[in-house]
C-alpha cells in the first residue's frame, strides 16, 4: 500500500529530482525579484543624488540610513518582500553590497558612454582638479557628437592625484582614457583652466597632451577667462577692489551673527520691503558680485537702518563706508556693468556652447560697453545714486574716539563727491579695463584654426571661407576641394 502511495504521488508531483528541480526554479525567481527590489531602491537613490548610508545603521539606531529605510518602507506595502525572508549570507543590504551595486551601475552608464562616443569617431577632453577634503583629484569630462548631431558633455571618472606636476596630470589623464578604451580615438580638443602647469606651451599639460594627440588643439574654458576679466578689473582700480570688500564685510556681519541676521529680517519688515538675503561673494564664480550688488541695492535702507540701530564700533565703521557717495555709485556701477556681463557668464557655461556665437556674443558684450562710455552714462550713473542717497535714512556723522582712520593723515586724497570726478576715477577706468581685459583674453579666438572652425557655421560672417576652411583641413588631415565648397554655398543660397 506504501509502494502504490509513493507511486501516485510521484505520477503527480514528479520524482524527488523534478521536485528538488522545480523548487530551486522557485527559490531563484524569488531572489531575482528580491534584487530587483534592491536594485530599484538603490537606482532611485542614485538618481535623486540621495546619500545612502547613515551614521549608525544598528539595528537598535532610530535611523538606520535611507537605503535601509527605504527599504524597510517599501516592505510595508509590497506583498512579496513582506513574505519573503532572504538568507543571511544575500541580504544585499551591507554597506559592501550597496557598493558593488552602485559600482555596477555607474559600469553600465560608463559602457554607454563609451559606446557612444566611439560612434561619434572623434571627441574633445576636459580636465580639472578638484579637492574632496585632503585628496586631490583630477575630473576628466568628454564632450562628443551623438547620433542625434547634438553636442553632449559627459563625466568619465574621477582620478586621485599624488603629485601635481603637468607629467602625472597628462599621464593620468591618458590612464583614464586608455582605461575606457578611448586612447586611440582621435582627441580634436582639450581645455583646462589658465594655470601655468595646465596651460604651458612647452612643459604644460596641454603640450604633452598634444604629443599624443596632435589635433588637440588647446582652448582656455572661457568663463573663467571672463572671471579673471573681472577680477583683473578690480585689482587695477582699487577703489572698486574696496568696495566688494565691503560688500564682503556687510555680508559676514550680518550672516555670521544669528542676532544681527534677524535683526535686519525685522528691519526689513518694519520698512515693508521684501525679505532679500544679502548675497555672499565669490573669488572664483564672479557672476555672484552681480547678485551682490544688486541684493545690497534692495536692502541699502534696511541694512543702514539696521547698522544705526546695532550702534556697536564694526556696525558703525560699515555704515560710515556705506553712506559713502563714491560707494553708493559704485553699487548702481557695477550693477550696471555686470549686468552686461551676465549673460555672457551663462551662455559661456552652457553644454551646447558655440565657438562662433560665443565670439559673436563677446564682441556684442565689448560694444556694449563702449556704447556706455559717454558723459552722459555717467552723469545717469551719478544721477541714480544722489536718488539711492536721497532715499536713504541719514544722520548727522559725530566725531566719535576710538575708531580706525581710513586714510594716512595729513594726506590728501581724491574727492569722488563730484560727477566729474567719479567718471575720471571710476567709471572710465573700470570700463576701459573691463574692455581690454575683454579684449586681451579672448584674442586666442583669432588663431587661424579657430577661425577656420568659425567658418563652418551659418551665422558667422566668414561662413565657409576656402582660406580659413584650408587651415582646418590641414590641421586635421583632410581633404577640401575648393568645387566642394562652391557647391554647397549656391546649394545653401537656393535653399
Amino acid at each position: 500500500m506504501a509502494s502504490w502511495q509513493g507511486f501516485k504521488s510521484t505520477k503527480e508531483h514528479g520524482d524527488i529530482c523534478m521536485q528538488l528541480h522545480s523548487a530551486s526554479i522557485n527559490e531563484i525567481q524569488e531572489r531575482r525579484e528580491y534584487l530587483r527590489c534592491i536594485v530599484a531602491i538603490t537606482g532611485f537613490l542614485a538618481r535623486q543624488d540621495i546619500p545612502f548610508r547613515g551614521h549608525s545603521e544598528k539595528e537598535s539606531s532610530a535611523n538606520q540610513g535611507n537605503f535601509l529605510e527605504y527599504f524597510k518602507l517599501l516592505s510595508q506595502f509590497d506583498p512579496f518582500l513582506q513574505n519573503y525572508t532572504a538568507a543571511s549570507n544575500s541580504t544585499y543590504l551591507s554597506p559592501v553590497s550597496q557598493n558593488e551595486l552602485i559600482q555596477s551601475f555607474a559600469e553600465e552608464v560608463t559602457e554607454e558612454i563609451r559606446k557612444e562616443i566611439k560612434l561619434s569617431g572623434m571627441c574633445a577632453v576636459m580636465a580639472d582638479e578638484a579637492r574632496d577634503g585632503k585628496t586631490e583629484q583630477l575630473a576628466v569630462c568628454v564632450r562628443h557628437v551623438n547620433s542625434d548631431g547634438k553636442v553632449v558633455e559627459c563625466f568619465l571618472g574621477l582620478q586621485e592625484l599624488n603629485f601635481f606636476d603637468a607629467k602625472t596630470i597628462t599621464n593620468t589623464t591618458e590612464a583614464l582614457l586608455d582605461a575606457n578604451d578611448l586612447g586611440n580615438l582621435t582627441c580634436v580638443a582639450q581645455t583646462y583652466d589658465g594655470a601655468s602647469v595646465m596651460s604651458g606651451a612647452s612643459g604644460g599639460v596641454q603640450a604633452l597632451f598634444r604629443a599624443n594627440h596632435p589635433e588637440a588643439i588647446y582652448i582656455h574654458c572661457y568663463a573663467h577667462e571672463l572671471n579673471l576679466v573681472l577680477c583683473y578689473t578690480c585689482r587695477a582700480v582699487q577703489e572698486a577692489a574696496d568696495f566688494f570688500d565691503c560688500l564682503e564685510c556687510v555680508y559676514t556681519f550680518f550672516n555670521t551673527s544669528l542676532v544681527n541676521h534677524e535683526k535686519l529680517i525685522a528691519v526689513q519688515k518694519q520698512l515693508g520691503l521684501p525679505g532679500h538675503e544679502l548675497a555672499q561673494l565669490s573669488r572664483t564664480r564672479w557672476s555672484c558680485q552681480l547678485a551682490s550688488v544688486t541684493a545690497m541695492l534692495e536692502n541699502y535702507s534696511a541694512v543702514l537702518t539696521c547698522l544705526e540701530e546695532i550702534g556697536t564700533p564694526v556696525a558703525v565703521g560699515l555704515r560710515m563706508k556705506l553712506c559713502k557717495f563714491s560707494v553708493v555709485y559704485m553699487m548702481v556701477m557695477f550693477e550696471c556693468l555686470l549686468s552686461i556681463t551676465d549673460g555672457l557668464h551663462k551662455y559661456l557655461q552652457r553644454v551646447s556652447l558655440d565657438l562662433a556665437e560665443a565670439v559673436m556674443y563677446k564682441e556684442a558684450v565689448c560694444d556694449t560697453l563702449k556704447a556706455k562710455r559717454t558723459d552722459e552714462m555717467s552723469q545717469s550713473l551719478y544721477n541714480r545714486a544722489k536718488a539711492v542717497m536721497v532715499s536713504s535714512p541719514r544722520r548727522k556723522q559725530k566725531r566719535m574716539k576710538e575708531f580706525v582712520v581710513e586714510s594716512t593723515c595729513g594726506a590728501v586724497g581724491t574727492d569722488l563727491g563730484s560727477s566729474d570726478n567719479l567718471k575720471r576715477h571710476l567709471y572710465f577706468p573700470c570700463v576701459d579695463r573691463m574692455i581690454n581685459e575683454l579684449s586681451q583674453r579672448f584674442s586666442s579666438v583669432g588663431d587661424s584654426i579657430l577661425k577656420g572652425v568659425q567658418a563652418c557655421h551659418p551665422s558667422s560672417v566668414t561662413f565657409l571661407s576656402q582660406d580659413l576652411l584650408n587651415e582646418v583641413a590641414l590641421h586635421y588631415n583632410t581633404e577640401l576641394r575648393a568645387e566642394e565648397i562652391y557647391v554647397a554655398k549656391h546649394y545653401l543660397a537656393k535653399k
